[in-house]
């Protein structure tokens, strides 16, 4: 039986100014749908410019601590700071004016509307600039650009995913909630979205990624989680993936 591990303080965080360097802080997390309690006292912290990886299994409730920091759960009870900001009574558009982008599995592409018109659509967040621009946009994703001109519906599901992670950042959200952004896509498909992680690092983003493809994961992250039953059960740093190897094994079965 594996003991839960508490992480309200992880090693990387240590230090008496440690929360002023802190993107995300997350304190006692409890989530419903319903009657359904999903998050049972969820810890974790990431700081500004960090990629931090949720592992787990499916439905053992990293998607919904994503839900939950977007405030897009039923009930949430704790605490959930972003740059310092308690959010936890806010709604949904008042945490997305603190800077925060949510990326989901469904992509929420607009068929009707060409790629770039899907890139036009969202307006900027104030107090966040002008949100990156096209040019370099199209930098990052030079397919987007080839097909700039092309109906939602007539993009692959790796063009798809790409425009939806490029739609917020043209918003200026500069914290990325990105939910398995890499499932089902073909091993090109995949290279890109990891390339742009870490353009995305390099330029100080903030990435808190939910993934099942462990192979994506695992060098792109600074640090991971990992979830099962809506709590956190290990925490570890990149530099000890390997020593956790046979932990993670018996975790998600990788």
């Amino acid at each position: 039986m594996l003991t839960l591990v508490s992480h309200s303080q992880p090693a990387s965080a240590a230090g008496a100014d440690g929360s002023a360097t802190m993107a995300l802080e997350i304190v006692d997390l409890h989530g419903w749908y319903g009657e359904s309690h999903v998050l049972h006292g969820v810890n974790l912290q990431v700081r500004r410019g960090e990629v931090v990886t949720l592992l787990g299994r499916n439905g053992a409730g990293r998607t919904s601590i994503l839900r939950a920091i977007t405030g897009l759960i039923g009930k949430r009870r704790g605490a959930i700071r972003i740059n310092g900001v308690e959010t936890i009574a806010m709604p949904t558009y008042r945490i997305a004016h603190l800077g925060v982008g949510y990326c989901p599995e469904e992509r929420g592409i607009f068929a009707s509307l060409t790629a770039e018109e899907n890139l036009l659509l969202p307006p900027p967040l104030k107090g966040h600039g002008p949100g990156m621009p096209l040019e370099e946009i199209y930098a990052m994703f030079p397919n987007l650009k080839e097909r700039r001109q092309s109906p939602g519906t007539r993009l692959s599901g790796g063009e798809q995913q790409m425009l939806a992670v490029a739609r917020i950042l043209r918003t200026g959200a500069n914290i990325l909630l990105l939910d398995e952004i890499s499932e089902g896509l073909a091993p090109v498909i995949v290279q890109a979205l990891a390339r742009m992680v870490e353009t995305l690092r390099s330029k100080g983003y903030t990435i808190v990624m939910v993934e099942q493809n462990f192979r994506f994961a695992a060098p792109l992250a600074d640090r991971f989680y990992v979830i099962e039953h809506g709590q956190v059960v290990e925490h570890f740093l990149a530099h000890e993936l390997e020593a956790k190897a046979d932990l993670l094994a018996e975790l998600l079965g990788v």
